[in-house]
């Protein structure tokens, strides 16, 4: 799995070892390092993950240990390695090297996700399904419409993604308290060029931790908006709505117990793992308030919180995709459940058809929740009540009272609303 990849110790270690060798190139360019040494560092340069583990077990500190690994492989020249640094210039700028790669996999993730909601916005623009506030129906609208609704949080959540992104690619290599006191600026500019990162500003002992905050917030918050597209789905899935259904796999079996049953057992996974990377919120808004220059109570919860959430999320954007691409809709299913309440939804059309003829609003309320409230405890339709009150009849004309239950009034702005969102 790529993202996974990108945290595996030989990949970190990796962005340290171009952190020091970047770094020497910049020294080397500086005079500060014979040009014949920075060629035996760039050509021998490497570590062994089971050395540096092993070596970590004696000294407690894992820069240390890799330094050592990597002079075991360059041999004396390694001394210029590391020079005028501290290892939380090799660690943060290493950490916004992966933090940014895996941000890039991420925005790949999210765009697919936002190919497929554009697809199902459009295939689905008319098809007229149960609009349902409190959970309770209120008026029609469409599963375009509800599908698009996820595609424009989409596109926020990308904006808000590729700002998190540019926000964490940010380096230093500023030395101990960030004051470059055995370092040279320009070093640090180099590094961050070649690491395609910028350098921060102002630093510290570290790259400040507001920055990661916000990159984890921004996941909680993509992390949460799936979490809305699965919920929305398994109350569409119960059997009393049926109006959608996860796919359900040649072989697959929903429960030991009951050969009937099909659960939506991804959207519940979604969910669930959602409630897990919203947890990572608070740790990451902890980490912002270190010690004065810094302390190291961030770099525990670091090591937990940034891998896992954007290995979580990435896993949930891909499940999230292959649920939406071989959802089920029941179109015929949405039309039944809409004539189940009597065609109470159409109630303000018909409000607004008596305050065109000059009733006030209050007295044409009054009216129409009568009738409705009839015809939720008669199990008759409001149209055929309204039709056989002679009172209404003087007010609206059959035909007119017909008009009010036209779905297509809930419909008729469908296709524009969705290109609207689409072109944002």
């Amino acid at each position: 799995m790529e993202m996974r990849h990108i945290w595996d110790d030989d990949n970190r270690f990796r962005a340290w070892l171009l952190v020091e060798v970047y770094a020497c190139e910049a020294h080397a360019k500086l005079g500060n390092i014979p040009q014949k040494s920075l060629r035996v560092i760039k050509k021998k340069a490497k570590f062994t993950t089971k050395r540096i583990h092993a070596i970590e077990k004696t000294v407690q500190h894992d820069v240390i240990a890799f330094l050592t690994s990597v002079a075991e492989h360059v041999g004396p020249d390694s001394r210029f390695i590391h020079m005028g640094m501290t290892s939380s210039d090799v660690l943060d700028t290493a950490l916004s090297y992966q933090m940014k790669q895996s941000g890039e996999i991420l925005i790949k993730d999210l765009k697919e996700l936002i190919q497929v909601l554009t697809h199902l916005s459009r295939k689905y623009k008319n098809t007229v399904i149960m609009g349902r506030s409190h959970g309770v129906h209120a008026e029609p609208t469409t599963f375009g419409l509800k599908m698009a609704v996820f595609l424009a949080e989409g596109k926020r959540n990308l904006e808000r993604l590729q700002r998190a992104v540019d926000t964490i690619s940010y380096g230093k290599i500023s030395g101990a308290v960030g004051t470059y006191a055995h370092i040279d600026p320009s070093i640090e500019k180099y590094v961050c060029k070649k690491m395609g990162l910028k350098p921060a500003p102002i630093s510290t002992q570290i790259i400040q931790r507001d920055r990661h905050a916000e990159f984890i917030s921004v996941l909680a918050i993509i992390a949460s908006s799936l979490d809305k597209i699965a919920t929305e789905i398994r109350h569409l899935q119960r059997t009393e709505v049926s109006e959608v259904q996860e796919s359900f796999s040649k072989g697959q079996k929903g429960s030991s117990a009951m050969p009937h049953k099909k659960n939506p057992i991804v959207c519940e996974r979604i969910s669930g793992l959602a409630r897990v990377l919203r947890g990572h919120v608070v740790p990451a808004m902890e980490n912002i308030p270190l010690w004065h220059e810094r302390d190291i109570t961030h770099s525990s919860v670091e090591r937990v919180i940034i891998p896992d959430s954007t290995i979580l999320l990435d896993y949930m954007l891909k499940k999230s995709v292959g649920l939406l691409k071989n959802l089920i809709v029941y179109e015929k299913k949405m039309k039944e459940n809409i004539d189940l309440s009597y065609g109470l939804p159409s109630s303000q059309q018909v409000l607004l058809a008596f305050i065109k003829k000059g009733l006030t609003r209050e007295k044409a309320y009054k009216i129409v929740q009568a009738h409705a409230m009839k015809a939720w405890d008669t199990k008759l339709s409001l149209k055929d009540l309204l039709m056989k009150d002679s009172k209404v009849r003087k007010i609206l004309t059959q035909k007119e009272i017909t008009e009010c239950f036209d779905l297509h009034c809930h419909t008729k702005h469908a296709s524009k609303i969705i290109e609207r969102v689409i072109k944002l």
